[in-house]
């Protein structure tokens, strides 16, 4: 594969004009920068972004109001002794 790209660009790219390989790497820097946010969105796709809670969210909020109300009042009796 990287014999075929560097035949390509010996052969053809040299060749031309600085414009034009400037233009040719645009194209390609700019087809990659697509390509990466494309998975990037893809990725996004793949997180639920419900509104609903499953048992096991509110289970954890429960849990998690408890242990800081628990910490939280823990450290105001602290305070007042």
């Amino acid at each position: 594969m990287a014999n075929k790209i560097e035949d390509i660009y010996t052969d053809i790219i040299s060749s031309l004009p600085p414009t034009e390989r400037l233009q040719l790497a645009t194209l390609i820097l700019n087809g990659l920068a697509k390509q990466q946010i494309r998975r990037e969105i893809n990725f996004v796709d793949d997180v639920d972004d419900s509104d609903v809670w499953t048992q096991e969210d509110q289970d954890d909020l429960a849990l998690f109001a408890f242990q800081h109300g628990v910490a939280y009042f823990s450290q105001e009796e602290d305070e007042t002794e």
